[in-house]
């Protein structure tokens, strides 16, 4: 036998990770042992569950369950490519070679995504931990789905709950069919000026044959205007004529009779996204209208009012449109809608998880539809506190749609609505099912008849006013929850250089130092690896603490160690240095790496072009895209984007790399190619290409970037990003992210609210203790507020230089008076030095999955530790098997971006 095959039989090994037998399923219950759910629909097969009565890691879990498993040739078993079941198939792994190598990550459209629950927890979470580094208990549930996430995983959870596989349960789920409908684009502009045609002296909707206005309809069509248009003179006369006769539409019968809540409802919502005062529209207090006239009891009392069905309804709501607009006009009011009237939706939810149209009493028949349960279940998210009854509509949704998007009116019907698809793309996407929203609105762009207008159904040939508002708002990709024509309002105060964060106002960076330092995280002083127990340097995650350690300044000596292993291309364990993570000089050259690897080097005072024996800047030039690449080659995404950097956060990185090297020009397509991704909310999506996600973190490296680049367009974004993040800081301090309230985007957000710190300095300071209160007695920090306890470096590298509120675009530290440190052999087994009571706390130390690189990061990578295998990476290098790729983050951390 040869030895090239005994190194091929090696390296398949290596990767490829065969099933213990399967412990079966009802060897567990609901309170011992986890269960594991692995979707196969996308490649014919079903949901096939297993599980492990004495649970350790996720990773474990998988294989103990009968699963089998395969990594990438760069990352081995750690990241999970593959995954096959002996009774689907005959065991055959999928995706299959054909489809996908697994030498490079997969795309992030296409991977096996991780996604955890707790016991008693009914809604899915996208790990931050890579499954090994998932510790489990009894109850705990994982399940993998092939297909596409944001980085925050947003997007593309199961069609299934966690309680649909949990031991004990009767059935396994059927995941539906994942519509195959073409994506494509509603002409909102044509939509809009068609819907100014149909209007009387351009006011007001007059129905065929009538002499009086359709109020209803008229303000439906402004809604559609303010969402294409925003200001503009014909949405101003519109709401003007609706405020002249909010008494003939809200109070039909006279101002002392019940007035119509859901008139009063559409009245209050279009003076907030008009910018108008719902209290004095019209001279009518149209808050204090709804407030007054909620049922206080129902019929079955004795004692009920007229037009009350039941406690909690707005009388004379009759539908539960009226009843779910009424109590999203007071929640964008500012007001908390009294309990009784939320809880009311929550009870015309079907046992299928639909709502239903009629304002039913309960233990009456109930039958939703999709329009219906679309509405509801945006204003139940918007309320909050019903996430039960959110995930049970979005189940229901995924359920009811058509395989080319589209979604029935009602049950039994088998064509398309285009009211209901409407409604229902506007869910999905505010609740993260992006691609079947992409999906509806798709279908809906096929219905679009010349002139603009829609029909009511699929294949209608006359366009009609009902349905096309709606319409224009999902095509838009607005909602009546955020529909505004108000703009980001201008700085108040400087911008650009942050100011000192408060003594004692954050958390303790002496203390978050000392941990990202102690000889038990970063080896030999020189580098963190890619799992507890590996050998393999993590050069995304080491740049990461390096950056930390230069906006504290709090250990130059360790930062010193940082940086001369990296330039003098010191290898970790297995034999790599910082040249095979960039990929410098090879057809898979990352951009975001390479920017990465040069923004540290400017940063300390190193030379860029002369950095780990390359020239960073000149690689950054080469890694621009002059245009997109075509299938199968994924290097370029776009004119303008760097090759292999998939996300906005690696962009970022290697723009500001090139503009802190002197190089605006080289950097003007990639600038503008940044610019172009900002959505009209001011926030910018996690990849490239955009997956019109919104993402704190991706915002906040961008609008670092564009101060950097300066210049009035820039400014203007920058200053509408800021306001974009402001607005999602949670009652806590924090920030949502993949993993929940997140560390890594509360530190973001601090350092991109800190660009214009007079004007978010409380924002920034309630930030700032957010982070304190996830700080462990180890010094080190919690992924985020919820979940799995325990320090995590990757959480605290960003947390420990977020805190200080540092732009990387500015971030600067001298190594001047630091001495040259030893570069470390590659030895998998070398020695840590540790220092008498340096490695003191009470924290665990996590390391949340695999490697991280320029490219914002990796996928959820799972799988066995990867231990020290230098024989083996020795003979790949000899046979031409060392691949250098570039992997997406999937994890709430910053380490790989």
């Amino acid at each position: 036998m040869s030895a090239l095959f005994i190194l091929l039989a090696a390296c398949v090994t290596f990767l490829t990770t065969t099933p213990a037998s399967a412990d079966g399923v009802g060897d567990c219950t609901a309170t011992k042992g986890a269960v594991v759910a692995v979707d196969f629909g996308p490649f014919g097969g079903k949901i096939e569950r297993g599980c492990d009565p004495t649970p350790t890691t996720g990773y474990e879990l998988l294989h103990d369950a009968g699963f089998s498993t395969t990594g990438t040739q760069h990352d081995g078993p750690a990241f999970i490519c593959r995954i096959g079941y002996r009774s689907f198939n005959s065991g055959t792994q999928y995706p299959t070679p054909d489809k996908e190598s697994c030498v490079l990550t997969p795309q992030a459209t296409a991977y096996w995504s991780y996604w955890i629950a707790s016991p008693g927890q009914d809604e899915w979470t996208y790990s931050q931990y890579g499954a090994m580094d998932r510790k489990l208990k009894d109850g705990d549930v994982d399940a993998w789905v092939y297909g596409g996430t944001d980085v925050g995983g947003t997007t593309g959870k199961p069609t299934f709950g966690p309680d649909d596989v949990r031991a004990g349960g009767t059935h396994t789920p059927d995941p539906g069919d994942t519509p195959t409908g073409a994506p494509g684009k509603v002409d909102v502009k044509a939509a809009a000026a068609w819907l100014k045609g149909r209007m009387t002296d351009g006011d007001r909707i007059v129905d065929d044959g009538a002499t009086t206005p359709n109020y209803s309809l008229t303000v439906d069509t402004a809604y559609a205007l303010a969402a294409v248009d925003g200001k503009s003179a014909a949405l101003d006369k519109v709401t003007g004529f609706l405020a002249a006769h909010v008494a003939e539409f809200a109070f039909p019968n006279g101002a002392d009779q019940v007035p119509d809540a859901t008139a009063v409802a559409r009245l209050a919502l279009l003076a907030k996204v008009t910018e108008r005062d719902p209290r004095a529209l019209g001279g009518h207090d149209l808050v204090d209208v709804l407030k007054k006239n909620v049922c206080a009891a129902g019929p079955e009392s004795g004692d009920a009012a007229p037009g009350c069905t039941a406690k909690g309804d707005f009388r004379s709501s009759s539908y539960t449109e009226g009843q779910a607009l009424s109590v999203l006009a007071l929640l964008r009011a500012g007001v908390t809608p009294p309990t009784a009237t939320v809880d009311r939706l929550t009870q015309l939810q079907c046992k299928d998880g639909g709502v239903t149209s009629i304002l039913i009493r309960p233990g009456e028949y109930c039958d939703g539809d999709p329009a219906t349960t679309g509405l509801v279940a945006l204003v139940l998210h918007k309320a909050g506190g019903h996430t039960d009854a959110v995930a049970a509509a979005r189940t229901y949704l995924a359920k009811a749609q058509r395989k080319d998007g589209a979604f029935p009116g009602y049950t039994g019907s088998t064509t398309g609505s285009v009211t209901a698809t409407a409604y229902a793309a506007q869910a999905q996407r505010t609740l993260g099912d992006t691609k079947r929203a992409e999906s509806a609105v798709g279908w809906l762009s096929r219905q679009q008849l010349k002139g603009g207008g829609f029909g009511f159904e699929e294949s209608a040939t006359d366009p009609a006013v009902y349905p096309t508002p709606a319409a224009v708002l999902a095509g838009v990709g607005t909602d009546l929850v955020t529909l505004t024509t108000k703009k980001p309002e201008p700085p108040t105060g400087p911008t650009g250089t942050p100011t000192a964060p408060a003594p004692g106002a954050g958390p303790d960076l002496k203390k978050g130092v000392a941990y990202l330092t102690k000889a038990a995280n970063l080896k030999q002083g020189q580098y963190y690896t890619a799992a507890a127990g590996s050998a393999r340097a993590d050069f995304g995650l080491t740049i990461d603490g390096a950056y930390a350690l230069a906006a504290t300044g709090l250990n130059t000596a360790k930062l010193r160690g940082i940086v001369d292993f990296l330039d003098h291309r010191g290898k970790d364990g297995e034999g790599r240095t910082v040249n095979d993570w960039t990929g410098i000089g090879t057809p898979y050259a990352a951009g975001g790496s390479l920017g990465k690897t040069a923004l540290l080097a400017e940063a300390v005072g190193r030379d860029p072009h002369r950095f780990g024996g390359h020239d960073l800047i000149a690689a950054l030039a080469k890694a621009v895209c002059t245009k997109p690449s075509t299938a199968p080659d994924r290097s370029c995404a776009a004119k303008g984007a760097y090759t292999y950097a998939p996300s906005v956060f690696a962009h970022s990185l290697a723009v500001m790399a090139q503009l802190r090297a002197g190089e605006k020009v080289a950097a003007a397509q990639p600038i503008a190619y940044l610019e172009s991704l900002q959505q009209p909310s001011g926030a910018w999506p996690s990849l490239i290409p955009s997956t019109r996600d919104s993402d704190v973190d991706s915002t906040a490296i961008a609008a670092m970037t564009l101060d950097l680049a300066g210049g009035a367009k820039a400014d203007k974004a920058v200053d509408k990003a800021l306001a974009w993040i402001a607005s999602k800081q949670l009652a806590d301090g924090g920030f949502p992210g993949a993993a929940g309230d997140s560390v890594n985007s509360a530190a973001l957000a601090v350092q991109g609210l800190s660009l214009d710190a007079g004007k978010y300095s409380a924002k920034i300071a309630k930030a700032r203790k957010f982070l304190a209160s996830q700080q462990n007695t180890d010094g080190g920090f919690n992924v985020a507020k919820g979940g799995q306890r325990g320090s995590d470096l990757r959480a605290s590298t960003q947390a420990v230089g977020g805190a200080t509120g540092i732009s990387f675009g500015k971030l600067k530290r001298s190594l001047t008076g630091t001495s040259p440190q030893p570069t470390p052999s590659p030895s998998g087994s070398a020695p840590d030095i540790v220092t008498t009571g340096g490695d003191s706390g009470g924290g665990g130390v996590g390391t949340s999955g695999t490697g991280g690189d320029g490219g914002g990061g990796v996928l959820a990578s799972t799988g066995a530790q990867v231990g020290a295998l230098t024989a083996i990476a020795v003979l790949m290098v000899l046979a031409g098997w060392r691949t250098v790729i570039v992997a997406r983050r999937r994890t709430d951390t910053g380490s790989g971006r």
